[in-house]
């Protein structure tokens, strides 16, 4: 089971040794074996660790014995979360299983004074559930509490039902959602995802109206971030964005259950502003996102600082500081590790390639070096529109630096593997673009025609903000028009 190793790598020394004590505690022979399986795992030793039964071919006892070890992590970290956890929510949790145990044992009026402080943290917290079960309770042992206002305490059950069955639908809808949008970017699925979406909440009947949290908002900028980035057009989602705006200054501060929710809703805002040109806003959206981070003892900072940074890079590149861009990004990308998501990891590498092609810095080519897996493993790993757009990079580069054969030949590849899906979900401008960089390597002088710059130009949509990314691979064209750096021609087309 590699899982072991995983859950290993999530303890600290203190779990670590007073797991061992648990281990020590629960063994009732001296013989148990399971104390140095975990020690050997922990060291990464698994060529010791299958020598464990010696002068024994016995690969089911060892396996048998991983079995026991996988169960007794799983139960100790079970506890140990619990009885360490912090949150507002376990706080709640742990108030509630008490008054429970209080009330098996008749102690009645402590049981209901925890009950009421348990109601009164969930509240605002918006922990449905929760409040469900501390409402059933009450209800339960209401004939103990000559006090208790029962009819008042069933309409908060009702009500709170209601609430909680919403929050449901919303996640439901959004579970539809995800597998779609995992399935079109992964396998190449092709869905009219508008259509899709404006079904599954009819179907569901879902009314953000109703049920908004920073964990609802979240959901909806995360579908809408993902539809715009699909139709290229991040216009669409501005209704979203106005939405967002209103809440979270209705709002102004999450609860410590909420906060990852909030950095992420931010974090949207952020994307959203910067991809429809408004860097100013999206650079006052990555401070206050920074600040979150900071919260709850920097909780959440390693999980969102590859990505935070990413933005502040694009945002300082694409308002004209090309240099503090570059170092940022170079920066981040060497504080990643290998808990690092991948994703992450690899935008930045993308981006910092990006930067350099768009400056003619050939260290561009030791960054797309570092690419090493096929298109296939991309695509499953981080979806077909990112390694498309990696593999048009990587031509542009190869062009650039005359590596005309090599650009040539992977344009071959490219239309091979993308022609038809790119004609399937109706982005055949990409094929355009593609012919269009062909001509160009095939014979250069065509770049100085006139009819060249208003046939690039005719690639772009007039009727909305083109996305910032099209517009960078578009600006290479136009620098062969016009005698300019990739990066300039960007600049003049933004």
């Amino acid at each position: 089971m590699n899982a072991i190793p995983e859950i290993i790598s999530l303890m600290n020394e203190d779990d670590k040794r007073d797991f061992t004590l648990y281990l020590r505690n629960k063994n009732k022979r001296n013989d148990v074996k399971n104390t140095r399986l975990f020690k050997l795992i922990e060291t990464d030793d698994i060529i010791n660790a299958k020598k464990l039964y010696k002068g024994q071919n016995n690969n089911d006892a060892y396996h048998a014995l991983r079995k026991r070890l996988h169960d007794s992590l799983v139960q100790f970290m079970a506890n140990r979360t619990f009885e360490t956890a912090t949150g507002e929510a376990h706080e709640v949790l742990r108030l509630l299983v008490v008054s429970r145990f209080f009330l098996e044992h008749n102690l009645t009026k402590t049981a209901f004074k925890c009950l009421a402080k348990a109601e009164a943290r969930a509240l605002p917290l918006e922990q449905f559930s929760l409040l469900n079960e501390i409402y059933l309770t009450r209800i339960q042992y209401a004939h103990l509490n000559p006090a208790e206002d029962l009819t008042a305490l069933v309409k908060k059950y009702q009500v709170n039902t209601r609430q909680m069955q919403r929050e449901a639908q919303l996640n439901i809808g959004y579970a539809l959602l995800r597998r779609e949008l995992h399935d079109i970017h992964l396998k190449g699925k092709v869905v009219d995802f508008r259509t899709l979406v404006l079904g599954t909440v009819k179907q569901l009947g879902v009314s953000l109206n109703e049920v908004l949290t920073y964990k609802s908002l979240y959901q909806m900028l995360f579908i809408a971030n993902e539809y715009a980035t699909m139709n290229h057009n991040f216009t669409l989602v501005e209704p979203f964005v106005k939405r967002s705006y209103e809440f979270i200054e209705s709002k102004k501060e999450s609860s410590d259950s909420q906060l990852y929710y909030h950095i992420y809703v931010i974090y949207f805002l952020a994307n959203i502003n910067f991809r429809n040109h408004r860097f100013s806003e999206s650079q006052s959206y990555l401070a206050h996102m920074s600040a979150l981070m900071q919260k709850q003892s920097n909780r959440y900072h390693s999980r969102f600082y590859l990505r935070h940074q990413l933005l502040v890079a694009l945002n300082l590149h694409f308002s004209g500081q090309p240099t503090e861009a570059l170092v940022i990004a170079e920066k981040a990308l060497k504080s990643a590790t290998k808990k690092s998501a991948p994703e992450d990891v690899n935008d930045l590498r993308a981006c910092i390639a990006m930067f350099l092609v768009q400056h003619r810095n050939r260290t561009a080519l030791k960054y797309m070096a570092q690419f090493t897996h096929t298109d296939a493993w991309y695509e499953k790993k981080l979806g077909m529109l990112w390694t498309i757009r990696k593999a048009l990079l990587e031509i542009l580069m190869h062009a650039q630096f005359e590596n005309e054969e090599l650009a040539l030949a992977r344009l071959k590849s490219f239309k091979r593997r993308y022609k038809k899906y790119l004609e399937e979900v109706r982005e055949q401008r990409v094929m355009e673009f593609a012919l269009m960089v062909e001509r160009c390597i095939l014979k250069p002088e065509m770049a100085q025609h006139p009819d060249f710059k208003s046939g690039i130009l005719s690639i772009m949509n007039p009727a909305i903000k083109e996305d910032i990314f099209v517009i960078s691979f578009l600006g290479w064209l136009i620098a062969m028009a016009e005698k300019k750096t990739p990066y300039e021609a960007a600049l003049g087309l933004l």
